[in-house]
C-alpha cells in the first residue's frame, strides 16, 4: 500500500511540474510586454528597459525558467502589481471561496445524483427510467452560463428569493453552487444508474435474494455499494473540471473566488497571480485524485488484494 501511495505522489509531483512549466511557456508566448503594461504606455524606453531587467526578462529563457522553478519551490511568484500584495497571498485569499463553491456543488451533485440513478435503475426501460434519463441528458446539454442566467432571472429577479451576485450569507452560495452542480448531478445519476443496472444482473445479487434479503437491502447494501467505484472515479476527476467550470460560474455571479481572480489577472497581464493559481489548482487536482485512488481499496476487495501483492 505504501508503494502505491509513493508512486501516486511521484506521478502527482510530475503533473504539478508539467502544469507549472506549461504556464511558464504560455505566459512567455502571450502577446504584450509585461514591463510596458506595468509602467503604462507613457513610460520612457529607458524605464521600460530598466523594468525588464528587474523582472529578469532580458535573461536567456532557460535562465528565466530555472529561476522561475526555484521560486516556485518556495511559493514565491512575486508581487501582484494589480493587487499590490504577494501573488501567493492573493491566491490563498480567494481559494477558500472557490473550494466552498466546488465542495458545495459536489455535495449537491452526489446527494441528488445517487438517488436519481438508483430510482432509474430499479426498473430499466420503465417510465421513471426514461424520465430520469431524459432529465439528466438535458442537464448535461445546457450551457452553464445560460443556466446561471436563467436561475438569476427566476429566483433573484422574478421571485426575489435569492441575491443575484456577490458573497456573504449562505443565501449567496445557493445559485452559483446549484448552477455548477447541475451537469455534475446528471453525470453522477447516469453513472449510478448504469452501475446499478449492471450489478443487479450479477450472481451475487441472486445469492442475496435467495437468502431472503429485501429488495431495498439488495439494492442499497449490495448493488449500490459495488457501483460506487466508477462514481468515486468521476467525482475525483470531475473536481478538476468543477474548478475549471467555477471560472464561468464565479464570473456570472460575481463570486469572489479564484476563477474570478484568474480572469481578471489574465486580462490585466498579472502573470504572478496566474502562475501561482496554476500551481495551487494543479496541486488540488492531484490531491483529489490521490484521495480517490485510496478510496478504491476501501470499496473493492479485489483492489485490496492487488495492492497487497
Amino acid at each position: 500500500m505504501t508503494g502505491i501511495v509513493v508512486r501516486r505522489i511521484l506521478i502527482g509531483l510530475f503533473v504539478i511540474w508539467g502544469a507549472v512549466s506549461l504556464m511558464f511557456v504560455i505566459v512567455r508566448l502571450a502577446p504584450g510586454d509585461p514591463a510596458t503594461l506595468l509602467l503604462g504606455p507613457d513610460a520612457s524606453t529607458a524605464d521600460i528597459r530598466q523594468m525588464r531587467s528587474r523582472m529578469g526578462l532580458d535573461d536567456p529563457v532557460l535562465t528565466q525558467y530555472a529561476t522561475y522553478l526555484w521560486h516556485a519551490l518556495s511559493l514565491d511568484f512575486g508581487t501582484s502589481y494589480r493587487l499590490d500584495e504577494p501573488a501567493v497571498d492573493a491566491v490563498l485569499g480567494s481559494l477558500p471561496n472557490t473550494l466552498e463553491l466546488t465542495s458545495s456543488a459536489s455535495v449537491i451533485a452526489v446527494v441528488i445524483g445517487l438517488p436519481l440513478g438508483v430510482l432509474a435503475a430499479r426498473r430499466p426501460g420503465g417510465l421513471v427510467d426514461r424520465l430520469v434519463s431524459g432529465f439528466t441528458l438535458l442537464l448535461q446539454s445546457l450551457p452553464t452560463f445560460w443556466v446561471g442566467i436563467m436561475l438569476v432571472l427566476l429566483f433573484a429577479v422574478t421571485l426575489g428569493l435569492l441575491p443575484t451576485s456577490g458573497a456573504g450569507s449562505p443565501r449567496y452560495l445557493v445559485l452559483p453552487a446549484v448552477t455548477l452542480a447541475l451537469p455534475f448531478t446528471a453525470m453522477v445519476g447516469r453513472l449510478t444508474r448504469a452501475g446499478v443496472v449492471e450489478a443487479m444482473s450479477e450472481p451475487y445479487i441472486r445469492t442475496a435474494r435467495s437468502k431472503g434479503l429485501t429488495e431495498g437491502q439488495v439494492l442499497f447494501g449490495h448493488a449500490l455499494k459495488n457501483s460506487l467505484i466508477p462514481v468515486i472515479t468521476v467525482v475525483g476527476l470531475q473536481m478538476g473540471t468543477l474548478l475549471g467550470g467555477a471560472v464561468i460560474v464565479e464570473n456570472v455571479f460575481a463570486w469572489p473566488g479564484l476563477g474570478t481572480m484568474v480572469v481578471e489577472s489574465v486580462a490585466g497581464r498579472d502573470y504572478a497571480v496566474v502562475q501561482a493559481a496554476a500551481l495551487f489548482i494543479a496541486a488540488i487536482v492531484v490531491a483529489l485524485n490521490l484521495t480517490a485512488d485510496l478510496l478504491y481499496s476501501r470499496l473493492d476487495a479485489r483492489i485490496r488484494i492487488e495492492v497487497r501483492r
